[in-house]
């Protein structure tokens, strides 16, 4: 085979970080290769110059055996390029298929509009082109991008972390519809924190860190734990749960039952991780917003906190009583992109004892509090003063986490805590989260990633079309019966 890219001796430098220094990359005509490395390691850097996204400092890109300079994504896209990005790229007043034609610089007609059914069903991604993408979760956003980038017909395919928000069937799905795109002679270029999937389906992977190659293997000839150890130059090894030691319910809801979700039962006590399973678009969403307050219950007593009755309270009012919220989407929901670091600290922690005094705020103490943050979540950064939409996906995630396990809250809600973030972080997080519950707060975990319900949650429930099961111990399910459970019976059924 011949090398359908090339990249070499790729740098790029922003101020205070080398992003990129000096890589190598190449990928061969029908091969699927793994770029990996820990966040801010330079990956999605590397992919801006070949999208045309970001222009390097020095280096050459080869295409097709030709020198080339990619100086727009237009560009990118007119050589045959297509990327899935890891942050979405879509307009969240627009319908899914009025997004996907302009990606495509085409208009939404009939035709485009069976297009886009027909892609969907064909690669196990349903989309609906008339839904507005604002109503949308996390996942359904993302089979926009894939089922996009695949109506470009690209002859090199790039995906960002395209497996962050799917469960393992809509993986699997796409995994196949990747296969096929190899057996046509494509290029494909696998970006994931996922090591087991990249074992699964890579030929090759390449290895960053600190912005430079350190390693290439064959993924298979190898286990997920020395990859993790290339890449981060540890084998990060996850904290065992400590006792139980439940106290009195912080968290309770109880009918709570409107035209998107209905929750019959669900309780969270003190020293106790809850875990919420659920195929991306089944209400994860709208199960958030009235926990966080951001959506109001149709009652006060739907829903309890720390036991005042809190279901038409805001956000505010419900932090007030010790509760902390981690939304799913990272820009636009749980930081502002251009806001700074330190600004985005203060967001979720206005009238917090200590972050103003006479009204006024305290700039030194909410950079301190950003400070740590960045410290104790190992978040890369050029600064607290720099924009949040300058950081790596993972390490934004890593920062939003941090910035609310940090104050050590009685109550913890997350959506997909460790959404695009590199094993060892995710194992960081993880372990704080199993120490917050074990320090005596209520935790509810709602999360795709199986294997990461397995390890932190005592007890799980499925969201099934918006219905909330009944809890039942971790220990008595298995992935079969929670994928059962997931994708069509919102009982499920327990292992024997």
């Amino acid at each position: 085979m011949t090398n359908l890219l090339s990249l070499e001796r790729i740098t790029k430098a922003y101020p205070g970080v080398l992003a990129n220094d000096a890589v190598d990359f190449a990928v061969e005509r029908g091969e699927i290769h793994a770029l990996l490395g820990e966040n801010g390691a330079g990956k999605s850097t590397l992919m801006k110059v070949l999208s045309g996204l970001t222009k390097p400092d020095s280096g050459q890109i080869v295409w097709k055996g030709d020198e080339i300079a990619i100086t727009s994504p237009q560009a990118s896209k007119a050589l045959g390029i297509g990327m899935v990005h890891q942050h979405f790229a879509l307009f969240d007043g627009m319908s899914v298929g009025e997004n996907i034609a302009l990606g495509l610089g085409s208009q939404l007609d009939a035709t485009q509009r069976d297009r886009i059914i027909e892609m969907s069903e064909k690669y196990g991604l349903p989309l609906d082109p008339d839904a507005l993408v604002f109503t949308l979760s996390a996942g359904e956003k993302q089979r926009i991008e894939i089922v996009r980038a695949l109506l470009g017909e690209p002859e090199l395919l790039i995906l960002d972390e395209p497996t962050s928000v799917l469960t393992p069937q809509e993986a699997d799905a796409l995994f196949a519809t990747l296969r096929l795109l190899k057996e046509e002679g494509r290029g494909l270029v696998f970006i994931s924190h996922k090591l087991n999937e990249v074992r699964a389906l890579c030929e090759r992977a390449t290895i960053l860190r600190g912005g430079k190659v350190v390693a290439t293997c064959v993924p298979a000839g190898k286990t997920a734990e020395e990859i993790a150890e290339m890449m981060i130059g540890t084998r990060p090894v996850p904290a065992a749960k400590g006792a139980q030691n439940l106290g009195e319910t912080t968290l309770s809801v109880r009918d709570l039952v409107t035209s998107d979700i209905s929750i019959p039962h669900l309780a969270v006590r003190q020293g106790e991780i809850v875990g919420v399973a659920g195929v991306a678009g089944n209400g994860q969403e709208a199960l958030y917003a009235y926990l966080a307050g951001e959506e109001l219950a149709p009652s006060a007593s739907a829903v309890r906190l720390n036991g005042v009755d809190a279901g038409r309270f805001g956000p505010s009012e419900r932090r007030a009583l010790g509760a902390a919220f981690v939304p799913e989407e990272r820009l636009g929901h749980a930081a502002v992109p251009d806001f700074s670091l330190i600004d985005n600290t203060l967001l979720s922690n206005l009238g917090t004892d200590g972050f103003q005094k006479r009204g006024l705020i305290n700039w030194r103490v909410v950079r301190e509090h950003a400070v740590e943050v960045c410290d104790g979540y190992d978040v890369r950064h050029a600064g607290v003063t720099g924009r949040a939409g300058s950081l790596s996906g993972g390490n934004l995630q890593k920062f939003i986490v941090g910035r609310e396990l940090i104050k050590h809250p009685e109550v913890l809600i997350v959506n997909q805590p460790t959404w695009g973030v590199d094993m060892g972080s995710a194992t960081n997080i993880r372990d704080q989260l199993k120490a917050l519950a074990e320090s005596g707060s209520a935790v509810l975990v709602i999360s795709q990633d199986l294997d990461e319900l397995f390890d932190l949650a005592d007890t799980l429930c499925v969201l099934n079309h918006g219905h909330l099961s009944e809890s039942r111990e971790t220990r008595e399910w298995t992935a079969e019966t929670l994928g059962v459970a997931m994708t069509g019976n919102a009982q499920g059924q327990a292992a024997a």
